[in-house]
C-alpha cells in the first residue's frame, strides 16, 4: 500500500519530467507554473512521508533482506574472533540495535524532509524537471542530509549504547582508522548506522523515482491520467 501510494504520488513529478522531453522549447506550456509547482510538491511530499513509513516501522531494516544494516566491514573480520572468544551473543545483539536504532530515527525525517519540499525554490524546482533519474534523491540529500545526521545520532546512540559490545566497537573502529581501514566519517558505530540510515531512505526515493520515469504509464493512477491527459 506504502508503494502504491509513493508511486501514485511521485508519477506526477515523472509526467511532467517526461512531458518537458515530448514537447521541446515549448517546455511546460500545457501546464501553469503554480499547478506544475503545486504538483511538484504534492509528489515529493507523498513520496517523502511514504519513504518513511516504509523504513520506520518494526523490521523496516531488520527484517529487510535489502535495507538490513549489516555489521561495519572491519567489525565483520573481528565478529569470528570476538565469537571464539565467548562474545558471539554480543555481535549478533549489536547488529539487530543497529537495525532497530535505525527503524527509531527514521520517523524523525518526516518534518525535514517535508519542510525541504515546502521550502523548495525556483531554481530547486528547476533542477529536479530538467535533471536524471536520481533529480529528487540529490534534492532530498543535499537539503537534509546534515540535519537529518544530527537529529539521527542521539536516537541511534541510545539504542547502540545499550550493547556494551558498542563500546569495544569503537576502540577497534578508532585503532582501524589509524590504519586507513574505516572510512572516515564512520568514527563509530553510531556515525555507521546513521549513514546507512540515510542512505537507505534515499535509495528508496530513488528506486521508485526511477521507476516511475521509466514508465509513468504503468502506475494506473488517477491522478497520472489527469495530468497526462492535460499534457496531450
Amino acid at each position: 500500500m506504502i508503494r502504491r501510494d509513493f508511486t501514485a504520488a511521485l508519477a506526477v513529478l515523472s509526467l511532467t519530467a517526461l512531458a518537458s522531453q515530448r514537447v521541446g522549447a515549448q517546455g511546460l506550456a500545457g501546464i501553469s507554473n503554480l499547478d506544475a509547482a503545486k504538483g511538484l510538491r504534492v509528489a515529493l511530499e507523498t513520496g517523502a512521508v511514504a519513504a518513511v513509513q516504509l523504513l520506520g516501522r518494526q523490521d523496516g531494516f531488520l527484517g529487510s533482506d535489502k535495507f538490513r544494516i549489516p555489521l561495519p566491514g572491519y567489525l565483520q573480520d573481528a565478529s569470528k574472533i570476538l565469537t571464539m572468544l565467548g562474545q558471539g551473543r554480543q555481535v549478533q545483539e549489536l547488529e539487530v540495535a543497529m537495525n532497530r536504532a535505525a527503524e527509531q530515527a527514521v520517523p524523525m525525517a518526516k518534518n525535514l524532509l517535508v519542510g525541504a519540499v515546502k521550502n523548495m525554490s525556483v531554481q530547486d524546482a528547476k533542477a529536479i524537471l530538467t535533471g536524471g533519474d536520481t533529480s529528487v534523491t540529490t534534492f532530498f540529500a543535499d537539503k537534509t542530509r546534515s540535519p537529518l545526521t544530527t537529529s539521527f545520532l542521539p536516537v541511534v546512540k541510545r539504542a547502540t549504547s545499550r550493547v556494551q559490545l558498542t563500546e569495544k566497537a569503537d576502540r577497534l573502529a578508532q585503532k582501524a582508522q589509524a590504519f586507513g581501514l574505516v572510512r572516515m566519517e564512520d568514527p563509530s558505530i553510531d556515525h555507521y548506522v546513521t549513514r546507512k540510515a540515510l542512505d537507505a531512505l534515499y535509495v528508496v526515493i530513488g528506486e521508485e523515482e526511477r521507476k516511475i520515469r521509466r514508465d509513468p504509464v504503468g502506475t494506473g493512477s488517477a491522478i497520472l491520467q489527469r495530468v497526462f491527459g492535460a499534457m496531450r
